[in-house]
């Protein structure tokens, strides 16, 4: 598996990362959390993708994985949902850090992110200089803001943060062409997330009121179907293989609960990026249909 350098953090990283909110569902056993956080690992997935709100996935990651911790990224989520702190304060910074290090039973996080805020929140000093204090304190080595648009755009030029997790797919390809370009400039590490447009061509009709109905929608105004064929590719390997060799994305997180998925997200990556007629031609289509669409929050 590639590894690639995290912007200017010093950390490296997969180029495939492990999105873990699959494995909070209590539908999944414990032993296939545990099966499936080792496998990823052992293939080379160096960086596990984490949040407080993903159920008991901080708690596997605890259990499964921290006598492996010298081998793999761990980043997480938080802001909220910290025991003893109103949501969006500085103790539910400091808390929410040494709660999460407590369930997953290390002793440091490597990239921690403000998740979702707005813009006004996101821009409180208070909250940035929580952030700065953990990492002065070895709880956190990054600090980091996952979000889109305006908010993301700050983010980076604001100088607080070493790093940005926003989605980056072929239906969601602001972030790519107005953040992005900034974000390397300025020596940031950068997560793409929702990298297969959360598997929208799995749905034959329009997902009404489903979370992936505005990627649905998306993508068949983009008409790419004749691309992907010309290309000879599913959609699972076409998308992404598209999104993790973005020239400024350094990991795509894909969340599963199957095993056979993360293995046939593993080979597809080893095929490495599209050939240069098909991304004209998906930039061509963006430029034409979806330039003005912006980053799905």
């Amino acid at each position: 598996m590639q590894q690639r350098y995290f912007g200017n953090t010093g950390l490296k990283v997969s180029v495939l990362g492990f999105g873990a909110g699959h494995v909070g569902a209590e539908s999944l056993s414990e032993d296939q959390a545990g099966t499936l956080l080792n496998r990823a690992v052992d293939r080379g997935v160096t960086l596990v993708d984490t949040a407080r709100g993903y159920g008991l996935s901080e708690e596997r990651i605890g259990r499964h994985l921290s006598y492996r911790r010298h081998d793999f990224i761990l980043s997480s989520k938080g802001g909220y949902g910290a025991e003893g702190a109103d949501d969006w304060t500085p103790p539910a910074i400091r808390r929410g850090i040494e709660q999460a290090l407590t369930r997953m039973r290390v002793d440091w996080i490597d990239i921690f992110h403000l998740h979702s805020c707005p813009l006004e929140t996101l821009r409180r000093d208070d909250l940035l200089s929580a952030l700065d204090e953990a990492r002065q304190a070895g709880l956190i080595r990054v600090a980091a803001y996952s979000g889109e648009n305006d908010a993301l755009a700050w983010a980076v030029a604001s100088g607080r943060f070493g790093s940005i997790e926003t989605s980056v797919n072929l239906a969601d390809q602001h972030s790519a062409h107005s953040v992005l370009p900034r974000a390397r400039e300025r020596g940031l590490g950068v997560i793409a997330k929702r990298p297969i447009a959360n598997a929208v061509w799995q749905f034959e009709e329009r997902p009404a009121g489903q979370y992936a109905e505005t990627y649905w929608e998306r993508l068949h105004q983009l008409d790419l179907n004749g691309v992907r064929e010309q290309a000879g590719l599913d959609w699972a390997e076409f998308a992404l293989r598209f999104t993790a060799y973005q020239p400024n994305v350094h990991s795509a997180i894909v969340g599963t609960a199957n095993i056979a998925n993360l293995e046939r997200n593993v080979r597809i990556i080893q095929e490495g990026p599209l050939r240069l007629d098909v991304l004209t031609q998906i930039e061509a289509a963006w430029e034409r249909t979806g330039k003005t669409w912006p980053g799905e929050v």
